[in-house]
């Protein structure tokens, strides 16, 4: 989740400018960048629980430990909430979970090293706090009303509302992790490819990643409860998105789609505005009795475009957001996959080649099934295993033909190689920490803060 974005307030007449903002976000192929986020909870190596913002211990003072490293202090009413550094920041979700958006950049490489850097500088600062951080899906162990709440006026405004759409908003808010890439496209036909391709294999991602299989403690009966967390969340902004496979989908059609999603708020002089549930379209009208004769702006846009989470979604760019949280090396491996796939052009047609005779249905069946089932949910013939393995080889094709090498001569495919051992050994990183705690940990969720923290 994004914070109040640094687009121009220009005022918003013409429904033509909010297509006109997402097409200007194309560019010619060798400017295509990676940008690639991850959110971890963070704990107290004390007695485990999640850091509140206040305190010497707290995630403000984590934030301000931060700053040593150069990173400059974002402030909402006076209190610290993010940090940025050039074109990455540092912002905090709902319940404290740390997030870096890193800035784009051109390679694997790059990414993954920027990815270590902070790891360490939190680290650096974390330790001094007596505070630990863990990359996984859903938080293993805290009850809903345990976790923290933030500071921030968005998440007031979305706390309030989510209960009123979902039975699981408020944990999708406070209890998930996710790691993402975003990715460039060329023109309106390359992102609708891009786009086709992406959401049809969301799932394939989802299994790959999947590590969010214990609830309050205990198994939850899922692989990826994240995943399906959003299922329960508020369907007028989260799925799969059927009318992108539509003839004529483009620019317009997106737009209509997120001009049908009900508002959150409108940051105006400092202050969120609350208009939950209200309609943009009556924003674009001057209609809202909320902020009476004022029509929005473009920066009013672009933080609406925030409050869709479809299991793609574009902005100026594509955001990939099927996958859990995880360790370092599955924070460069979702990047790896998802450019071996979209940024080499033969193994985007190779790409499409796979899904294009997927029915709706056979994508729902994905969605719906991956969450629980992982690799050994039934596909056709076969399973979601031989899937994903024909996925990562095409991504290896195109990671191979991109040739970004490191200064060890390793092209960028190196960084799909966890996920190539998951597919091959038919076991999804949620299946070997449930082998743990039936086996080795005897019942005792708290050894994963032991032995999977950062």
């Amino acid at each position: 989740m994004s914070g109040p974005s640094a687009v121009k307030e220009v005022p918003v007449t013409r429904r033509e400018q909010l297509v006109e903002y997402i097409a200007e976000g194309a560019r010619p192929s060798a400017q295509w960048r990676i940008g690639t986020e991850h959110e971890k909870f963070g704990f107290r190596l004390d007695d485990l629980r999640p850091p509140p913002y206040e305190g010497e211990r707290g995630i403000g003072a984590l934030l301000q430990g931060l700053t040593r490293f150069g990173w400059a202090p974002v402030t909402e009413k006076g209190t610290l909430i993010a940090l940025s550094r050039g074109d990455a920041s540092i912002t905090l979700e709902p319940a404290g979970q740390l997030e870096l958006s890193g800035a784009p950049l051109e390679t694997i490489h790059d990414t993954c090293c920027e990815v270590a850097c902070h790891l360490r500088e939190v680290k650096a600062v974390a330790d001094e706090l007596g505070v630990g951080f863990l990359g996984m899906g859903f938080n293993p162990k805290w009850k809903r009303e345990e976790m923290p709440w933030m500071p921030k006026g968005r998440y007031a405004i979305m706390r309030r509302y989510m209960p009123l759409k979902g039975g699981l908003g408020l944990d999708m808010m406070t209890r998930t992790c996710t790691v993402q890439v975003n990715l460039d496209f060329g023109s309106e036909a390359d992102m609708v490819k891009k786009f086709r391709v992406s959401l049809a294999l969301q799932p394939i991602a989802t299994a790959l990643f999947a590590d969010s299989p214990f609830t309050d403690g205990k198994p939850n009966g899922f692989q990826s409860f994240r995943s399906n967390v959003w299922t329960d969340t508020d369907p007028d902004r989260t799925g799969m998105l059927d009318f992108v496979f539509e003839d004529g989908f483009g620019y317009e059609r997106y737009v209509d789609y997120l001009l049908d999603v009900p508002m959150y708020f409108s940051y105006r002089d400092g202050e969120y505005v609350d208009l939950a549930g209200q309609s943009f379209k009556r924003f674009l009208d001057g209609k809202l009795e909320a902020l009476p004769g004022a029509v929005p702006t473009l920066k009013d846009w672009a933080d609406h475009m925030t409050t869709a989470f479809p299991e793609v979604r574009l902005k100026r760019y594509l955001e990939m957001r099927g996958a859990d949280g995880g360790p370092w090396n599955r924070l460069c491996a979702l990047p790896a996959l998802w450019v071996g796939l979209l940024y080499d052009d033969a193994a985007l047609d190779a790409a499409w080649d796979l899904v294009k005779d997927f029915t709706l249905a056979e994508r729902h069946a994905l969605r719906d099934g991956v969450p629980r089932h992982g690799f050994k949910l039934p596909f056709r013939q076969g399973t979601v295993r031989e899937l994903a393995l024909e996925t990562l080889k095409i991504a290896g094709h195109g990671l191979a033909r991109r040739a970004r090498r490191n200064g060890s001569g390793a092209d960028e495919a190196v960084f799909l190689e966890p996920l190539i051992e998951f597919a091959q050994a038919n076991q999804t990183p949620a299946e070997r920490k449930l082998e743990l705690f039936h086996g080795k940990w005897q019942g005792n969720i708290d050894r994963v803060f032991k032995e999977f923290a950062y």
